[in-house]
């Protein structure tokens, strides 16, 4: 065989190359397909969902009603004799099942049903959708499968688009040249410039296979599309649903018309204000999270009016509205953006940033202050400072690298004008042209407050406000100020209510408590550790007590109650002493179970906003106390089904408001192993024992034991901090022990 002809075992392996090039590129523009495919199920879904909801409510209409919409003399006799009771059975039974009652004809029938859908489309259009955690329902679950589906491909995409697209345009330019190689005919009568660019495709489209699945584009671009030919598993899906019921509804809201109040998703605007902000463009590219509809809205009306004021009440999303604003400055050109918060949420925005974005962050704070400062203005991306922090620095000092955003978060901090930090909040805030401030304070009757946080951004406007503004009511505060604020409330626009919302709110130890958690560590107690953020004799002393009044405040503040759980009574104790009168309790062991419901009936009925303190062992299990719509966790609890259980004494049947549930964590401790291990944990209990009627029973069986958790996380910490220097992080430490045994 000459040079000129190729053994035929390269011709075979070359057209091997092309037939997986081939599916390769099928199953790439799958993919890229995925989201439309998998948003046209859900429509559908949706769809059937929305009329068995409407069926339901028929179902509760008498046939009477019928008169009023038609001018048919319907004999109601005949009906409810026939035993059609409701409009609902008129719906059921259609055109042909009406004309077999007696005494309905033809005509009839046909003026039954026409004033059933007029009947049904004014149920449809007041309609407030919510998907009911029906794991039973088939029609309930479809749609929750098709939102899964539509979510893993739109994940997918996002991730991968690009990279497929490119894909798939390289296998287009290169296909043909790329048969000839892998024909021993076409092959044999190519020569020069053709057989080399023959070859050279069979080589690009081998390197194009290697990327795919060295990237695990092919493999996540088969998962989809395998997702499109056989929905995720009903269990499976629903269970995602009960932890990201938000991200569900997020997507459901972009999708299908779910009846959400538009007047109120828009905080009550005037029309030509909603109307200039619809307009407004919104970048998501740099974004891994998807915006509920009132929340795209909040971050246009941000984008749109360049200088506002965020009042969202606690829970819906403020953090990542900002997030978005900034996401979206930076994909349009933007370098620099800086956030300023209190020093106790500081880590939880750095955690949030890298979460929903892929923005660059940098902590400007601590040990690396310097390191991440430089690194910030030279390499760009979104520093986060605490209002201390902005201070030492000086505001000249950020606004010398530019940048397009500021963000400050609880600005009710700097209500004082004369306040230094007020004073460099202010300056920074002029130097930069987009400003967006965030309190979930609401500002309706505080006018004077208000028009201090109006006076950094519009001091034009903010020259105009006056008491009378406050004192004409909310809706005329709202057309005074409708520019630069913006406040929606959680019953306004999450319909779908209850959902729970769950925070972890990360905070670090000072000097005080660290020193109480090292002592701790030194001396091996397990449970010492748990309860060391809180082993001060002065509450300011605590990272996590200082950031449980914080979360107090501004619930009670929003008409909201509270319930706070620890496992430990001395933490109850503290807990109650650092809260004053606002606090109710404590309900410890030692309180007798008639007494114990004489304090939650208290609470109960209590016309101003009070926090419940009470041992998680105690008021964590057998109390209704429906009336807290927010939780506070103060450690992480040993059992997940601990927790569990607690959160629902508050989020459970006959809740009316979302249930907003805060978790106080510390980095580098106890905290962050039990965190992890503890997730491995749960979805062990969410395969399992929630599988069966005997959940409660099992549980035991599937939670850690105590005693071998105890062991691994002091061991672990004790070789971070005190035997061996070079374990320098939780995530070095070994914890996967624990979780299996």
């Amino acid at each position: 065989m000459t040079e000129d002809v190729p053994p035929r075992r390269d011709v075979a392996a070359a057209r091997q190359v092309v037939e997986d090039g081939d599916w390769l590129s099928a199953l790439l523009a799958q993919l890229l397909g995925a989201p439309s495919v998998a948003r046209e199920r859900v429509r559908s879904a949706f769809g059937d969902s929305r009329e068995e909801k409407v069926l339901a409510h028929l179902d509760g209409v008498d046939v009477a009603a019928l008169r009023d919409v038609t001018r048919e003399r319907i004999r109601l006799g005949t009906l409810t004799d026939a035993g059609v009771a409701t409009v609902g059975d008129v719906a059921r039974l259609g055109r042909r099942g009406l004309e077999r009652v007696p005494g309905i004809g033809p005509q009839t029938a046909t003026h039954l049903l026409a004033a059933a859908e007029q009947v049904a489309r004014a149920v449809r259009e007041s309609l407030r959708f919510r998907i009911d955690l029906t794991p039973t329902d088939p029609v309930a679950t479809a749609l929750v499968q098709a939102l899964h589906t539509l979510d893993q491909a739109d994940a997918a995409v996002a991730r991968y688009g690009e990279q497929a697209r490119r894909t798939l345009a390289e296998h287009t330019r290169v296909h043909d040249d790329a048969r000839v190689a892998a024909s021993g005919t076409r092959r044999f009568f190519a020569w020069g410039e053709r057989r080399r660019r023959a070859f050279a495709a069979v080589a690009t489209l081998a390197d194009l296979g290697d990327e795919a699945s060295a990237t695990g584009l092919a493999e996540e671009a088969g998962r989809v599309v395998a997702l499109l030919a056989e929905p995720g598993r009903p269990y499976d899906v629903w269970e995602d649903f009960r932890r990201r019921s938000a991200a569900y509804y997020a997507l459901l809201d972009g999708v299908a018309p779910t009846g959400r109040d538009l007047a109120a998703t828009e905080g009550h605007l005037p029309a030509e204000l909603v109307e200039r902000v619809q307009t407004q463009a919104l970048d998501e590219t740099l974004l891994r999270a998807s915006l509920r509809g009132y929340q795209a809205f909040g971050t246009r009306f941000a984008l749109a009016q360049g200088r506002v004021i965020l009042g969202d009440e606690m829970g819906l999303g403020k953090t990542v509205q900002a997030i978005a604003v900034i996401a979206h400055l930076v994909a349009r050109g933007a370098t620099h953006a800086v956030v300023v918060c209190p020093a106790s949420v500081l880590t939880s925005w750095v955690r949030e940033l890298r979460a929903h974005s892929t923005l660059a962050v940098h902590a400007l704070h601590g040990e690396a202050r310097e390191e991440a400062a430089t690194a910030w203005r030279t390499r760009g991306g979104v520093a986060v400072t605490t209002f201390a922090g902005l201070r030492t620095a000086g505001p000249e000092w950020f606004t010398a690298a530019g940048p397009a955003v500021v963000v400050v978060d609880e600005a009710h901090f700097v209500k004082n004008p004369e306040a230094k930090r007020s004073l460099a909040v202010a300056a920074l805030a002029a130097g930069t042209p987009h400003a967006l401030l965030l309190t979930g304070t609401a500002m309706e009757n505080r006018v004077e407050e208000f028009r201090t946080l109006v006076g950094y951004l519009r001091p034009e406007l903010a020259a105009d406000l006056d008491a009378a503004a406050g004192a004409a009511g909310p809706e005329a505060f709202r057309r005074a100020v409708a520019p630069v604020y913006l406040r929606r409330n959680a019953e306004d626009v999450l319909e779908e209510l209850p959902e729970l919302v769950q925070v972890d709110e990360w905070e670090e130890l000072g000097t005080v408590d660290g020193a109480a958690y090292r002592a701790a560590t030194a001396d091996g107690a397990f449970m010492a550790m748990r309860r060391a953020a809180f082993a001060v004799d002065h509450p300011e002393d605590s990272a996590k007590v200082r950031r449980l009044v914080e979360i107090v405040g501004e619930a009670t503040q929003n008409g909201r109650k509270v319930v706070v759980f620890s496992y430990f009574r001395d933490v109850v104790d503290l807990v109650v002493r650092a809260l004053g009168d606002v606090a109710l309790g404590p309900l410890t062991g030692s309180v007798p179970a008639t007494a114990r419901q004489v304090v939650v009936d208290e609470f109960t009925a209590s016309p101003v906003p009070r926090a419940l303190v009470s041992q998680i062992d105690v008021g964590g299990v057998g109390l209704n106390l429906q009336a807290a719509s927010v939780v506070i966790l103060c450690e992480p609890q040993t059992k997940p089904t601990t927790e569990a259980q607690a959160i629902a004494r508050a989020h459970r049947m006959g809740q009316v408001e979302t249930v907003q549930v805060h978790r106080l964590l510390t980095v580098d401790s106890v905290d962050e192993h039990l965190v992890r291990i503890l997730d491995t944990k749960t979805r062990l209990f969410d395969a399992y024992a929630r599988r069966s009627v005997l959940a409660e029973e099992v549980a035991g069986a599937v939670d850690v034991s105590e005693a071998a958790l105890a062991r691994t996380i002091v061991a672990a910490e004790r070789a971070r901090l005190v035997v061996d220097p070079r374990v320098t992080s939780v995530e070095d430490a070994p914890t996967h022990d624990a979780a299996t045994g």
